[in-house]
C-alpha cells in the first residue's frame, strides 16, 4: 500500500445558486451547489404535503371496492 497517499482537508467556500455563502471542511477549495439547507423545500417547509395513498388504494375508494 502507499503510505504516502493522504487526504488533506481544507476549509472549502460553498456558494448556493440562492445566494447562500458558507464554509465547510472538504479536499476542494471552493464548491457551488444548487440546493442548500436554506433554499431546500424540506427544511424551509414548502414542501407539499406527500401522497399517503397508493393508486390502488385510490381506485378502490373511488369504486367502492374497499375491505
Amino acid at each position: 500500500m502507499k503510505k504516502e497517499k493522504s487526504i488533506s482537508f481544507v476549509d472549502t467556500h460553498v456558494k448556493c445558486s440562492c445566494g447562500s455563502e458558507f464554509e465547510v471542511k472538504s479536499n476542494k477549495e471552493e464548491l457551488q451547489v444548487e440546493v442548500c439547507s436554506n433554499c431546500h423545500p424540506f427544511y424551509t417547509g414548502q414542501q407539499g404535503k406527500s401522497k399517503k395513498t397508493g393508486n390502488v388504494e385510490k381506485f378502490n375508494r373511488k369504486y367502492g371496492l374497499e375491505k
